[in-house]
């Protein structure tokens, strides 16, 4: 089984029975449960990238969080979630105006009702706040911000 099977349920998969379709269903059915629709609920999927962070930064998290989930690269460089600094952050459920963080998935941003995009943008920025004064990690989103004259860009409209 490749690497990326040890990931939720991808690990519960027979090893001799598994399918390329049996891991698409099974990453469907786990983010079904865990991402809102946005047919019903308006979002962009992941609003930010996971960090990729020094060697020095990523010891200091992982001393203070060692359950961290966080992913060596080949660079000697750390990838951490940027979910999960989020739900660290007590974020998850935190509103400004119509729009929301998720509250199964603190990587989402979602409308709850007439949300403008101030909405979003002052509750990305807050988010993004709220993660590097706690962790020193400033998020990136990965959404893009298209204004009334096209693309902003999005670090320079979250700072």
């Amino acid at each position: 089984m490749a690497a990326g099977a040890s990931y939720g349920d991808l690990r519960r998969l027979d090893r001799d029975a598994i399918t390329p379709r049996r891991v698409f269903d099974t990453v469907c059915a786990m983010r079904r449960e865990k991402l809102p629709d946005p047919k019903v609920t308006g979002n962009a999927g992941s609003f930010f990238k996971n960090p990729i962070v020094g060697a020095d930064t990523a010891n200091k998290i992982l001393l203070r969080h060692p359950q961290a989930p966080h992913y060596p690269q080949p660079d000697g460089q750390i990838k951490l979630a940027a979910g999960w600094l989020i739900d660290q952050c007590n974020l998850k459920g935190y509103r400004h105006g119509g729009a929301a963080v998720h509250e199964k998935q603190a990587l989402v941003l979602i409308n709850q009702g007439h949300a403008t995009g101030a909405d979003v943008v002052s509750l990305a920025r807050h988010v993004r706040q709220s993660v590097a004064d706690k962790f020193d990690v400033w998020l990136e989103p990965e959404v893009r911000f298209i204004g009334a004259k096209g693309e902003v860009d999005a670090v320079g409209a979250l700072s």
